[in-house]
């Protein structure tokens, strides 16, 4: 029975059976199914209205827990029980599954992220023109980022400065956010003049009208691929493996596009 209801559900998913087709008790027990996700906390917006549709189209409901990838890989070490691991690159994921903490068939890229220097609306920084070279501008007396240790936009903030020839000059500066979406919260704030923070920041239905933002050219650092990976101790390893395909799709593609990802 176990193994008609999981082919039932990646029927539902792909759209060549509809939710009420299934059977009574197949959807009752895919009802009770919560998936504990972990997710970098870029996509605190996307996943959030991919996960409203997921419950939509299966019943199956994830908790969401968002946070810098390194942050969260050391909550997986110290036995958190999530389920999925969403994160903000693929080197995180790649060490879970290297320390048998993932499940290695499981590992996946679903989405590529980007960087964009960012400042609130009514800044009088010319990004247009200027691109980086406007943080040199002494209007701008702190520049947030994520904390480089353990994010990988914070990374990525590392390297376009340096590619850009602008981190010994503005180092100083740098102020350091636990994640991307603190680092974009000091800029919205106006604890900092300027962010170098996700585009999924940015776009943000929260964010609109609240500032204005300059994408970093994707060749200044290196590229944020995103990892996916269903975790060794999780109780739901199968229902997570559907997750983690219905990330995959076309449905779910055209989201993340809107929030700022590219495949």
């Amino acid at each position: 029975m176990r193994a008609f209801f999981l082919a039932a559900i990646w029927l539902v998913i792909t759209g060549f059976l509809p939710l009420s087709a299934m059977p009574a008790e197949s959807q009752e027990n895919q009802q009770a199914v919560e998936l504990a996700v972990a997710a970098a906390a870029d996509l605190s917006s996307a996943l959030k209205e991919i996960g409203s549709d997921y419950e939509r189209k299966t019943g199956v409901r994830l908790k969401l827990s968002f946070g810098a990838s390194g942050m969260l890989t050391q909550e997986i070490h110290n036995g958190a029980p999530f389920d999925v691991f969403l994160s903000a690159d693929m080197d995180y994921p790649r060490q879970l599954v290297a320390e048998g903490a993932a499940e290695a068939g499981s590992l996946s890229e679903y989405a590529v992220g980007k960087l964009v220097l960012w400042v609130p609306a009514g800044s009088r920084l010319d990004l247009e023109h200027q691109g980086m070279n406007a943080l040199l501008d002494a209007s701008v007396k702190k520049i947030a980022i994520a904390n480089p240790q353990h994010a990988p936009y914070g990374r990525a903030a590392i390297a376009a400065l340096k590619h850009a020839g602008l981190y010994e000059r503005v180092s100083d500066k740098l102020v350091m956010g636990e994640n991307v979406s603190q680092a974009a919260q000091f800029v919205e704030s106006g604890n900092a003049q300027a962010g170098l923070v996700a585009l999924a920041h940015a776009v943000a239905p929260g964010m609109q009208g609240k500032g204005r933002f300059w994408e970093v050219p994707g060749q200044d650092y290196p590229p944020l691929a995103q990892g996916a990976v269903v975790l060794a101790h999780s109780r739901h390893k199968k229902e997570a493996a559907l997750f983690l395909q219905y990330l995959q799709s076309a449905e779910v593609s055209g989201i993340l596009r809107k929030y700022g990802f590219t495949k």
